[in-house]
């Protein structure tokens, strides 16, 4: 049987694999996975709506979308900047990926700690809740003021998860950039400040014990498997340890599209891998 994949969803703290049709199959520290991509790689639409042109799309878009229906993916998206008039109350945040990566950003109060989980933030403080505008007024200022970026690649996550810091030193980043943000003068004045608390995903995540990173998947391929003992999950990334002994990272939004059919958990791995990213200094299973 044949499976889509939708890519991960973060629920409770606890990762699973989304297919086509809305199932989810959580996943658990220490499951042994296996599939075989079974080609080629379609769009899967937007917004629940199907691609009207069932296009294919390459096999190393993360995006995972034609075009056309990764613009209209975009349109309704807070970061799109067309939301303007949303009434729910948003939060903005700090969340820190590793040592000197820190972003700053908002999300729907109601989502809770999902965004973060979903972009792979090992640690995050909430800096002040309100309406859209002004939450987002003030992540404008937080990252002229302070140099703080709204994005950082996954890939730079990628590289630093299997050395990290205490969870204490962790957190001192955080509070050190609370307090001097806090301090800025031009906050909207309809944002509420919240108080320094940090929150770490170390432990949901199961990075602390996390090996060296031996390489990550670059693509699935028509036939190619991926299989291998779950070690972490971290944004959308899985930690496999492979039959050959490799700690790889699998990207899950390189699944989204394929159709997947079981494969037995010793296969050997056989699609593309790109070798680690060098540090920077300063349903089915």
């Amino acid at each position: 049987m044949v499976w889509r994949c939708a890519g991960l969803r973060w629920s409770g703290g606890v990762p699973g694999l989304r297919w086509e049709g809305g199932r989810v199959s959580a996943l658990g520290y220490g499951q042994q996975l296996g599939f075989r991509a079974v080609g080629p790689r379609r769009c899967p639409g937007a917004r629940g709506n199907p691609c009207p042109l069932d296009a294919t799309v390459p096999a190393r878009s993360t995006g995972g979308r034609c075009p056309e229906c990764a613009r209209l993916d975009r349109l309704h998206s807070v970061a799109a900047d067309t939301t303007a008039d949303d009434p729910r109350p948003y939060r903005v945040y700090l969340a820190w990926f590793g040592p000197g990566m820190v972003k700053v950003g908002i999300t729907a109060e109601a989502r809770g700690d999902a965004r973060l989980l979903e972009q792979g933030a090992v640690a995050f403080g909430w800096l002040g809740r309100g309406p859209l505008m002004a939450a987002r007024r003030t992540e404008e200022l937080l990252r002229h003021a302070l140099k703080v970026p709204d994005r950082i690649p996954y890939a730079q996550k990628r590289a630093v998860r299997h050395d990290l810091p205490p969870v204490a030193e962790r957190a001192r980043e955080i509070e050190e950039l609370h307090r001097r943000a806090v301090g800025l003068a031009g906050w909207a004045e309809t944002l509420e400040p919240l108080p320094p608390r940090v929150h770490d995903h170390g432990e949901a995540f199961r990075l602390d014990a996390l090996p060296p990173l031996d390489g990550s998947v670059a693509e699935l391929v028509d036939g190619g498997a991926v299989t291998g003992r779950l070690l972490a999950a971290a944004g959308p990334d899985l930690h496999l340890l492979d039959p050959a002994g490799r700690a790889l990272a699998l990207d899950t939004r390189l699944m989204s599209g394929w159709g997947l059919v079981s494969a037995s958990p010793g296969a050997a791995v056989s699609v593309p891998v790109l070798g680690p990213t060098p540090q920077r200094q300063d349903g089915l299973f």
